[in-house]
């Protein structure tokens, strides 16, 4: 799938807001605002059941990885997700 196709895919399930669960998040880490080297992926099933985690990290910006933005669209569709959102920004991890 071609990088722009998948962040459209990603940008349009987030447009979409809260509709329930099951309910996917993602966030993303690096060691500057700028770059992201690291996606964590957080599925909760229902409310109040536990969040089960999957990350995924490179060495460019995940967010251009077209690789990891295919991944992140076939996790959202075989998850059945009802809600994406996205953690605004990166968060800074120091190393």
């Amino acid at each position: 799938m071609k990088l722009d196709k998948a962040k459209k895919r990603i940008a349009k399930q987030i447009s979409k807001g809260f509709a329930g669960y099951p309910h996917l998040s993602l966030a993303y880490f690096g060691t500057t605002a700028e770059r992201a080297t690291e996606v964590v992926v957080k599925f909760v099933l229902a409310e109040g059941a536990a969040a089960q985690e999957q990350s995924f990290v490179s060495t460019e910006d995940v967010r251009e990885d077209k690789t990891i933005q295919s991944v992140l669209v076939k996790i959202i569709e075989r998850a059945n997700a009802n809600t994406v959102t996205e953690v605004a920004g990166t968060g800074i991890i120091a190393r």
